[in-house]
């Protein structure tokens, strides 16, 4: 059974890399520009991912949920919080918290405190991810630290 290492910027805040294959940021640092050789794309206001290579993003009426990636739809829970499919991946969460446990045949490990992955852990006889699971990964993980900048914008306006 393989492992990939998710390693972070010396802050630990910022994710640079999973495995071999490395994430670049726009010069400010806040916004990956680059997931190894795919370039990644936002909308107009550089809020919204549009792409990861040729995977396309498109969102919901509102905007504000990925509906589709590339030729897979992306599905909801019943609250519609929580992504519980990517296509042919479906996600399963910790209890009933935000944590993703496995993507697919990958399950994600978290550090000793359990806020913030750190290694993916793959199944056995495989030692790479696949492009389509590196983005679905990628997706996942990006909209976790969306959230979690969200909720630390309204905890500190309030």
């Amino acid at each position: 059974m393989g492992e990939v290492e998710l390693s972070y910027d010396r802050l630990g805040s910022r994710l640079v890399g999973i495995g071999p294959v490395p994430l670049a940021y726009d010069r400010l640092g806040s916004r990956p520009r680059r997931l190894g050789d795919l370039e990644l794309s936002y909308d107009m206001l550089g809020s919204r991912l549009r792409s990861v290579g040729p995977f396309t993003v498109e969102y919901d009426m509102l905007g504000s949920r990925p509906r589709t990636l590339g030729q897979w739809s992306i599905e909801y829970d019943r609250l519609g919080s929580r992504i519980r499919q990517v296509g042919p991946y479906p996600l399963t969460y910790r209890m009933l918290g935000s944590r993703v446990e496995t993507i697919g045949p990958v399950r994600i490990r978290y550090d000793r405190l359990g806020s913030r992955p750190r290694r993916v852990q793959l199944p056995a006889g495989v030692d790479a991810l696949t492009e389509d699971l590196l983005v679905v990964l990628f997706l996942v993980l990006d909209r976790r630290r969306r959230e979690e900048e969200q909720r630390r914008r309204r905890g500190s306006q309030q």
